[in-house]
């Protein structure tokens, strides 16, 4: 029974377990989600841990091949590991520190389904992998999930 009680604490306490967002667009940059917050309100939060699980994945998926040279370049990443929204006026923030505006849904035929503004560069993002839109959506439906349906 203890063996069984052990085995079962150490599969609720693993890290496979724990839910992460992504911070860029390629495989393996993620951060893992400790806290949140406020969803869906005026004062929304996620607090994150770039942990050093996340790191390896990185080097695994995207580099890879997983040496402590990549974990420690992956770990030294600048990120802004807590990211917050205002999701009535659709304003947040994302992992790079930069103020967004989420706008609603795009015209008909647009290139991506909502719009997104980057307040700090005056940029609306164009669905590129270049604009971030993916994981910048990613972070705004994790803040605000009723906005985005």
């Amino acid at each position: 029974m203890r063996y069984l009680l052990a085995i079962s604490v150490f599969i609720l306490a693993s890290p496979a377990s724990a839910k992460t967002l992504y911070y860029g667009s390629r495989a393996g940059m993620e951060v893992t989600i400790v806290k949140k917050s406020g969803i869906g309100t005026a004062h929304a939060s996620i607090l994150t841990r770039h942990t050093r699980q996340n790191a390896i994945g990185f080097c695994r998926d995207y580099v890879g091949k997983v040496t402590e040279d990549c974990i420690a370049g992956e770990m030294n990443t600048p990120l802004h590991l807590e990211i917050t929204a205002d999701c009535k006026a659709g304003k947040f923030t994302n992992f790079y520190g930069a103020h967004m505006l989420f706008q609603g849904r795009s015209p008909a035929g647009g290139a991506t389904d909502f719009l997104i503004t980057d307040t700090d560069e005056n940029v609306v993002l164009d669905g590129s992998g270049a604009s971030g839109y993916d994981y910048t959506i990613d972070q705004f439906k994790a803040l605000c999930p009723n906005r985005v349906k």
